[in-house]
């Protein structure tokens, strides 16, 4: 089979793989990204030593406790309170006293933590309203509706129990205030915990919350392909209140659902409800458009795709001068990043190289009208020019109000130098019929090559969109991992310190005792002497310590009991003590009493007790 019949085999048994987990467990994963799916879906596939899907399928099929190790695996759930800081604030001085003045005294708000994992985010809404209202207004006025498809982790939000680690972020104010210990654990205080309703919930098949004033959806549409993305924000759409917001995660966005959603705060993405077409899109009952055929797919996907494959750059500035979107050929041509989104358009090089672009703006708005500016040189390198058309279109709405506008680059150079390759055919047509045609023909590649580079430019926009998201997704699974390795640490941390108690209180019992007590190992070598043994015999442990018990030169004659401690060693039985002659530390004669105890079993080694019987 071919390297490509392989990777049409791949794609063919992941595509029966997920429509078994479908129809048998009710997790529709075939609306996620194919990459990310797949390297997730591996990863496990390898912990359990299969390699193709076929095989893993049919493993599933047979222990239905896989499916809890699948999920896990696929749905990374890193989630955290107060997770990027910046937004949480952004959303407590800004989008919830709005919320509050909105719903009145004693008014009810609705909120929704879609993919809420294990309820971290859907706690600190409560705190953040809580803080607002006072937390007795806020246990009659607030709701908060947690859902997500991870049944093990929604068990885990419903119990609101968490390990100190996972208090980190909170101010201790809040940690006193908002938990409760419970062990070596911390529990979300009960009453405002029972104003949080933990559910299992499909966002892509669903249907959606209705009424909710606040829809959180964090790092969670990353997943999904535009398809799925689209009938997601459909429901999300639909989901919230007129003048409701949208709050996502930093690597998400919304740009080209402007109809619905505008935008409150780019950097914080941050998103709320247009409220000249709220009334109109919920007055009907919530209905998902059907999946059958390419014919369905809405308007909003349809511009979202044309705008991410349109050969030409585009940048949208807002009317504060802000940079509100840049499309992925802008990002290519003039070397810009996604995260410019939301910084001043002025700081960009490309305000006023090659052109000055803010002068254009500034008559746009004025004349309202756009402003064209055709063939602009442009230096890409040392002795290679770009020519550009630039067009800049105010954008206006409906009721006139203007908003910002969209700054188009359409790449010109090859038209020119078309353009000049023409003109110079023209002139030497007198000289040949023959050079023409020539000339013809090459005019027809290069315009082939030409269509061939623009299709080029759309599949590397397509895979630097798809990297980044992978990316991110990376970057997710690096944090839970760090976050194991440091509990792991931890583990480590307290069984070394365990182990250094034990030892401590063990060497004080045998310095304790008066009694000579020297304990050998299973080769018969000094392994512990105490300070009894040192007080008769004169020898410190320093000197004795890993040296052959029978090869010590003091005041006992060990030949004498090596058969006896031998045979306690080799049996692992107690002998009958012995008595023997011996010379203390001063020199003075004595009968010396020796017992010898096995340590544990046969060849462990053993204990050695010495005393005085008489002098």
């Amino acid at each position: 089979m071919t390297t490509h019949d392989g990777e049409v085999e791949d794609e063919r048994e992941l595509e029966s793989l997920l429509t078994f987990i479908r129809d048998s467990r009710g997790f529709d994963f075939t609306g996620y990204k194919r990459t990310s799916l797949a390297r997730r879906i591996r990863k496990r596939m390898q912990t359990v030593n299969f390699a193709r899907y076929a095989d893993y399928r049919d493993f599933l099929e047979l222990n239905a406790d896989e499916f809890q190790e699948l999920f896990n695996t696929i749905l990374i759930n890193v989630t955290g309170f107060f997770r990027d800081p910046a937004a949480w604030d952004y959303l407590r001085t800004i989008v919830v006293p709005e919320l509050i003045a909105q719903a009145g005294p004693g008014g009810d708000i609705r909120i929704w933590s879609a993919g809420c994992s294990s309820g971290e985010e859907a706690y600190t809404l409560a705190i953040i309203f809580a803080e607002e209202l006072g937390i007795e207004a806020s246990t009659k006025q607030v709701k908060i509706y947690g859902t997500d498809v991870d049944e093990e982790a929604l068990r885990e939000a419903r119990a609101g129990v968490y390990p100190l680690k996972s208090l980190e972020r909170l101010p201790e104010e809040f940690k006193a205030k908002y938990f409760e210990p419970n062990g070596g654990l911390f529990g979300f205080r009960r009453d405002l915990r029972r104003r949080v309703i933990f559910g299992r919930h499909d966002i892509t098949r669903d249907a959606p919350i209705s009424r909710v004033d606040l829809l959180v959806c964090r790092n969670t549409l990353m997943y999904f392909n535009v398809e799925a993305q689209a009938k997601v924000i459909e429901r999300f759409h639909f989901a919230l209140k007129e003048g409701g917001h949208l709050f996502l995660g930093k690597a998400e966005m919304l740009l080209a659902d402007g109809s619905r959603f505008e935008v409150a705060d780019m950097r914080n993405r941050v998103f709320k409800v247009q409220s000249s077409a709220g009334a109109t899109a919920r007055s009907t009952r919530f209905e998902p458009r059907p999946d059958s055929g390419p014919g369905k797919v809405n308007r909003r996907q349809v511009a979202e795709l044309a705008l991410a494959a349109t050969p030409d750059s585009v940048l949208g500035i807002d009317r504060d001068g802000m940079v509100a979107l840049i499309n992925g050929a802008a990002r290519l041509q003039f070397g810009l990043s996604a995260d410019k989104v939301g910084t001043p358009f002025r700081d960009l090089e490309i305000s006023y190289q090659p052109i000055e672009l803010r002068s254009l703006i500034d008559r746009a708005h004025g004349e309202r009208r756009s402003v064209r500016v055709n063939a602009v040189r442009r230096e890409k390198h040392e002795g290679e020019a770009q020519y550009f058309d630039i067009v800049v279109r105010p954008l206006l709405t409906s009721e006139g109000e203007d908003l910002g506008v969209a700054i188009t680059f359409t790449d010109t150079t090859e038209a020119i130098r078309l353009q000049q390759e023409v003109k110079r055919v023209q002139e030497d047509l007198a000289a040949a019929y023959a050079e023409l045609q020539s000339t013809n023909a090459a005019l027809e590649t290069v315009n082939e090559e030409l269509q061939s580079s623009i299709e080029e430019l759309e599949t590397t926009n397509e895979e630097l969109q798809s990297t980044n998201e992978e990316l991110e997704t990376t970057n997710e699974e690096l944090q839970s991992g760090n976050e194991e390795l440091e509990t792991m640490n931890e583990e480590m941390r307290i069984r070394t310190a365990e182990l250094g108690e034990a030892r401590t209180y063990l060497e004080g019992v045998l310095a304790s005792i008066a009694t000579g007590v020297v304990v050998l190992d299973s080769g018969l070598l000094v392994r512990s002497w105490n300070r009894g043994a040192e007080d008769l015999w004169g020898m410190r442990a320093e000197e004795v310590r890993g040296a052959g018990f029978f090869t010590l030169d003091f005041g006992l004659p060990t030949d004498g009991l090596r058969g006896m401690v031998e045979a306690c060693n080799d049996t692992g039985r107690r002998a009958a003590p012995a008595e023997i002659d011996a010379v203390d530390r001063k020199g003075r004669s004595f009968v010396a009493s020796v017992s010898c105890s096995p340590l544990s079993g046969p060849g462990s080694g053993v204990v050695l007790l010495m005393e005085k019987r008489r002098e």
